[in-house]
């Protein structure tokens, strides 16, 4: 591939992601502007590294600097539509951007008074919030977009107006100053744990993140992926799966992890004969489960460690078997896929290097550290730290993966980029957590889940499905999570059911809503690589992705999939006997296992799966039976076939 070609396609990737996920849709400033926009940004990762090293401040100094930065760059780099100039800032955005820094830093200013006032607040306090409140709305919309911030809107409205609400929303309303103090002057708003996550244990694993990339790993998860699956029957998209689970370490966003990989994976899958939309819906499904895979999940499984009061190493241990089920579900059916097409594996000639691949193994020791840290009982942020050293030590033992000055100043950038969507994110997401605390809408809202669905679990868990898929429809994974988790996941919690897995649930359907039709960015980015048509492709990847749909009912139901009371014997037993079911699952949704399947052995075959990935005695019992019988007919058949095929 020529020089040209290959900027190309980097223009392309980089058009795509703009299109698809509005963090990458940033200015490229040069010049004076420029300058001072990196060193902003190297400035923001340097504050939080020192406060990570030597302690961090005051909750409120903390998050507030935080927040100026954020607010700092976002007005700076996002223009206001996306059609906006990109390559210069206007007035009315630099003054903008001084009010963002002005309103975090008024924090620092005016501490000892805030504090000692404990809410009686100055008219001078009063402007400042409320000029904080609409900066962060505005905040959120350039770069989550508008849904998010409608939702605050609307939140703040309700809390303004409660009065007038009908049957269980109504309360007795918030006046104005209240309100303001409720968001910007308490630790319970804008303020609050969501961003106060965003403050320490998120930024540091973005990060690491842009650390990790800085050394060329992204490419070398595709050459490792190609060297374990691409020989393997259908080996482009097995190498898509495995490649796209590793990149969810460096990536917390489903489309830019989709874009990223896909540009080399779809192109392939499709040269060897894969249908555009199934080669799309592949790299967007598993793309999409990156922030399912432990060691180091999405931005949102911090902030479920910091509502539910548990270490992160036990959410990471938790998520661990669902996410091997969520992506031995997509290995298999594209597996399948591969076999009732009767595609081949890659060729020598299309393989990486095998030695030359090994030879750089080395550079997944920082994931190693990173998870050592974690089972040691470090916090994640000095596990983060340590992963960020190591990072920088294990880059030094080749020249080609060696970190100069340059590329640490440049992953100290873009580790504060990639955190400006997390920022506003989780600043918008304090509104609603801030109003439903001010007016017990939490509460309210659980009980009248409950009230629709006649406590019925089943029921409530649907209602709380449809409403996670609906929101994640226009707000990412770390919003979404917020809001679900704060005003349904109660409602499972009060039906008797543990927290860690109401808040399993929320997480993953707002994960999953990145491929479910018909706003599924993640499959749409996928598509614009493939050349498919976009439902089609988010059609598709649903489909691959139905272990996401599933699973979730079932660690509700029976929270051994969680890991919770159980024993390491009896874990191992359900891995083996959902791994089992996974097979089942997948033979059902494609019709063919050994060979193609009657009607009635899909039912029988789906009937099994779902029966051995529901942890149980009579449920594995029967779906072993059924199932090893389902494996004999099939094989049987297919020796018959060869033998009248002779």
């Amino acid at each position: 591939m020529s020089q040209e070609q290959k900027q190309l396609t980097q223009e392309e990737v980089s058009q795509l992601l703009s299109k698809y996920d509005r963090e990458s849709s940033f200015r490229q400033l040069t010049g004076v502007m420029g300058q001072i926009v990196k060193w902003l940004a190297i400035a923001f990762s340097v504050f939080q590294l020192y406060t990570a090293i030597f302690g961090t401040l005051a909750s409120q100094l903390q998050r507030s600097v935080h927040l100026a930065f954020g607010l700092t760059l976002i007005y700076l780099l996002f223009p206001a539509t996306l059609k906006g100039d990109k390559k210069s800032i206007g007035p009315i955005d630099i003054l903008l951007a001084i009010a963002g820094a002005g309103v975090g830093l008024y924090w620092v200013y005016a501490y000892d008074g805030l504090v000692t006032r404990a809410g009686n607040l100055t008219t001078l306090d009063l402007v400042v919030g409320g000029i904080a409140i609409l900066l962060v709305l505005e905040a959120s919309r350039r770069v989550v977009g508008l849904p998010i911030t409608i939702i605050a809107a609307v939140f703040l409205l309700y809390a303004y107006y409660g009065k007038y609400m009908p049957g269980f929303l109504q309360h007795r309303g918030v006046n104005l100053e209240r309100l303001i103090g409720q968001m910007y002057y308490t630790l319970e708003g804008i303020l609050g744990v969501p961003l106060g996550v965003s403050a320490t244990f998120i930024f540091l694993f973005l990060l690491f993140g842009a650390f990790l990339g800085k050394t060329g790993v992204g490419q070398y998860f595709n050459d490792l992926a190609l060297v374990i699956a691409g020989r393997q029957i259908g080996g482009p998209a097995k190498v898509a799966v495995f490649s796209s689970a590793l990149q969810g370490t460096i990536s917390g966003s489903s489309v830019a992890n989709t874009v990223t990989s896909g540009s080399f994976t779809i192109p392939m899958m499709k040269k060897l004969g894969y249908r555009p939309a199934f080669a799309g819906a592949v790299e967007a499904a598993a793309s999409t489960g990156g922030q399912l895979m432990p060691p180091i999940m999405g931005a949102a499984a911090f902030l479920m460690a910091e509502f539910i009061g548990m270490p992160y190493w036990d959410i990471a241990k938790a998520a661990a078997i669902p996410a091997l089920l969520y992506f031995t579900g997509i290995w298999i059916i594209v597996h399948l896929e591969a076999k009732r097409s009767g595609l081949r594996g890659l060729t020598d000639e299309e393989m990486p290097d095998k030695k030359e691949v090994l030879k750089k193994i080395y550079l997944l020791l920082p994931i190693f550290v990173i998870v050592g840290f974690l089972i040691a009982g470090f916090s994640p942020i000095r596990s983060a730290l340590a992963g960020i050293l190591s990072v920088i030590l294990v880059g030094a033992v080749r020249k080609e993966t060696r970190m100069g000055a340059k590329d640490i100043l440049q992953a100290l950038e873009d580790g504060a980029r990639s955190a400006l969507g997390v920022v506003a994110a989780t600043a918008a997401a304090g509104i609603i957590v801030g109003v439903v605390t001010l007016t017990g809408l939490g509460l309210k809202f659980a009980n009248g889940l409950i009230d629709l669905s006649g406590g019925i679990i089943i029921f409530t868990l649907f209602l709380t499905m449809i409403s996670s898929i609906i929101l994640g429809m226009g707000s990412p994974t770390t919003a979404n999570y917020i809001i679900t988790s704060t005003i349904a996941a109660p409602a499972i919690i009060q039906l008797g059911y543990p927290a860690l897995a109401a808040h399993m649930f929320t997480f993953y359907f707002g994960i999953i809503a990145d491929v479910t039709p018909p706003v599924a960015l993640a499959a749409f980015a996928a598509s614009g690589i493939a050349g498919s048509e976009p439902i089609r492709t988010g059609a598709e990847a649903s489909r691959l992705a139905i272990a996401a749909f599933l699973i979730p009912y079932i660690f509700v139901l029976s929270p051994e999939l969680l890991l919770i009371d159980t024993t390491a014997l009896g874990a191992l037993w359900i891995v083996f006997t959902s791994l089992i079911g996974m097979i089942g699952v997948g033979g059902a949704l494609m019709g063919y296992l050994f060979r193609p399947m009657a009607w009635y052995e899909r039912i029988l075959s789906g009937a099994a799966g779902l029966s051995l990935i529901y942890p149980g005695l009579y449920t594995d019992t029967f779906g072993l039976g059924v199932m090893a019988l389902m494996l004999i007919t099939q094989w049987l058949g297919t020796r018959k076939q060869v033998v009248k095929g002779r």
